[in-house]
């Protein structure tokens, strides 16, 4: 008696991991999944995950074909051995040619894409480089808006060999290595493996005499200038795109996109909240209590603004229409100027007298309180 004379050959379903009443497509997700996982390509030196790859595959040869699926739930593995009723090579016949082959060509594809090989030859056509150019702009600038003028230095494709690098009058030869498919076979256990071919990397096609102003790359570095026009409303980090003004694409690609990046320098005394501006205006006692009416600079020339009598500290006044366009629309921000009473560091005797004349005559409570309840004053008085 031979030694594997009493080995039980382990039963298709338990080796798909589906039951009995399965249906077509349970099978055919289940042996996806499966050899996927066991694939010899994803398990190199693995002879334990080779056998299960070759199991699941016949198990899933046998329960996708009808006949042969009826004839193993009715006689078992005996159906395929000596005369049974489906005796013969369970890997022939129109089963395999069909679905099973339909499944590998997809199950191939997939690993392919994932590991970096592929079926088919890839394109030499590549999109070129986006490019970034930071630009910096007076805080005017980004309010109003600017034209401006920069130059860059991009890769462009090269006047002598029009892009192909390869020498004037010459084209790319086909690749030696594989032959101008763009993939080269080798045998993996009992499949037929094809990888993207590393010396020409897919393309099918090799440069065998290089043009000599590029050196085969087919693209040059050159100055370029372009006219950036910067709209009204811009802040800092804005991005302006120019399609197809980055680096040129190679063999024919399309151009990739040129982004200008802002950024704003500060203001001397405005600041900016998005489309708003803020600014702080020092007034004397006399001129909070008494009120007045005072005239300030603006972005966009002088504006009068008016005190009225017994203004607090830190009140606000909106001059509207005065602040930011909006940009790539209608209409503007508003500025917003704080009166901060400011307190003189030095008098004259004149002056210390007649502030103790009214101090006389003025008295204040001087309790603490909290900061809470002194925003709500200022907030009722603004």
């Amino acid at each position: 008696m031979s030694a594997t004379a009493n080995v039980t050959k382990e039963d298709f379903y338990e080796i798909l991991g589906v039951s009995r009443g399965a249906s077509d497509q349970e099978l055919k997700a289940s042996y996806r999944r499966l050899a996927m996982q066991h694939h010899p390509d994803r398990n190199p030196n693995n002879p334990e995950a080779e056998e299960r790859f070759k199991a699941c595959s016949e198990a899933y040869q046998v329960l996708s074909d009808p006949e042969k699926r009826a004839a193993y739930d009715r006689y078992g593995h005996a159906a395929f051995q000596g005369g049974g009723p489906g005796a013969g090579n369970p890997f022939q016949g129109a089963g395999f040619q069909g679905d099973l082959g339909d499944i590998f060509g997809d199950l191939f594809g997939e690993m392919f894409n994932m590991g970096g090989g592929g079926g088919r030859r890839a394109s030499r056509v590549q999109r070129g480089r986006d490019l970034r150019f930071d630009m910096e702009l007076e805080f005017e600038e980004a309010v109003f808006g600017v034209e401006r003028e920069i130059e860059i230095r991009r890769l462009e494709a090269c006047e002598e060999c029009r892009g192909t690098g390869s020498a004037k009058g010459k084209a790319p030869a086909a690749c030696s290595q594989c032959g101008g498919r763009g993939q080269v076979r080798f045998q993996q256990g009992f499949f037929s493996v094809a990888k993207t071919c590393g010396r020409c990397n897919g393309t099918g096609t090799t440069i065998a005499d290089p043009c000599t102003a590029c050196r085969g790359e087919g693209l040059q570095a050159k100055k370029h200038t372009i006219m950036v026009k910067v709209p009204a409303g811009v802040e800092q980090e804005t991005r302006i795109r120019y399609q197809g003004e980055g680096e040129a694409g190679r063999f024919g690609g399309p151009a990739g996109d040129l982004y200008v990046v802002l950024s704003v320098k500060p203001h001397k005394f405005f600041e900016r909240d998005g489309d708003d501006l803020h600014c702080v205006l020092p007034i004397s006692f006399p001129q909070a209590a008494l009120g007045a009416e005072l005239q300030i600079e603006t972005l966009e020339g002088p504006a009068t603004i008016k005190i009225p009598e017994g203004t607090q500290s830190g009140r606000a006044f909106k001059l509207r229409g005065k602040g930011v366009p909006h940009l790539n629309s209608r209409g503007k921000g508003d500025l917003v100027v704080e009166v901060r009473v400011a307190t003189p560091s030095k008098l004259n005797k004149e002056q210390r007298d007649l502030l103790r004349q009214l101090s006389e005559t003025m008295t204040v409570e001087n309790t603490p309180t909290s900061r809470g309840l002194f925003e709500k004053m200022k907030e009722i008085f603004s």
